[in-house]
């Protein structure tokens, strides 16, 4: 690095894709969901205000961005087309972040590690999507890391609303979950509440990394 043109950091977004039909947690709004006190969108956005420099909030419709009026630093999207999962969520983020590179989040992961957070950051390079992966097919894409040019311009034109799909079109790298043990032991970064009686054993963990 040139010491006298130090190279310019990278502007950081954290997208929150908060706008699920919460089907399998009878409608309920996971965000809301409490670990210990505090709420999972509480534990988010305190673990990533520390890794990225804005932080965006995707949220179903109106209605539901009024539950994040209270919330200061945080910008606040509604989807823009309903209904069209995680990547409706994207359509309307993306074009509010500012960052060059993006991680997105689902709402409903309260043990989110900023120390994974900040190295999948580090590994971008040249690459358009950074993603963990558990193995082949069981892989991470809303916990990873994308260029924001790339995602534009692939949500301009995509057909498909499979973020596998669009992790195929994009030049994306995979990270295997093992390379985080050293900071996360137990991957608990990865840990997702799918239904209700996952949100009932959370209070069985005894230690949060």
């Amino acid at each position: 690095m040139d010491e006298e043109n130090p190279a310019k950091p990278v502007f950081r977004t954290a997208i929150i894709l908060a706008g699920g039909e919460g089907k399998r947690v009878g409608g309920r709004d996971k965000y809301f969901f409490s670990y210990r006190g505090e709420t999972f969108i509480k534990r988010l956005i305190e673990s990533l205000e520390t890794v990225v420099d804005e932080i965006i909030i995707v949220a179903k419709n109106e209605e539901k961005c009024s539950h994040f009026e209270g919330i200061k630093n945080v910008h606040i999207v509604s989807d823009i087309i309903k209904g069209r999962g995680p990547i409706g969520g994207l359509q309307a983020g993306v074009p509010a972040a500012k960052g060059e590179v993006i991680f997105v989040s689902a709402c409903d992961m309260p043990f989110l590690n900023p120390d994974v957070v900040d190295r999948l950051f580090d590994k971008i390079n040249e690459h358009e999507a950074i993603i963990p992966a558990w193995d082949e097919d069981k892989i991470e894409p809303l916990h990873a890391i994308y260029r924001r040019d790339a995602l534009v311009k692939y949500l301009k034109a995509h057909k498909s609303l499979s973020l596998r799909a669009m992790i195929r079109e994009l030049h994306s790298k995979y990270i295997s979950v093992e390379d985080f043990r050293d900071v996360d032991p137990y991957l608990r970064t990865f840990t997702n509440i799918n239904k209700l009686e996952e949100l009932e054993k959370l209070e069985e963990i005894n230690t949060i990394h």
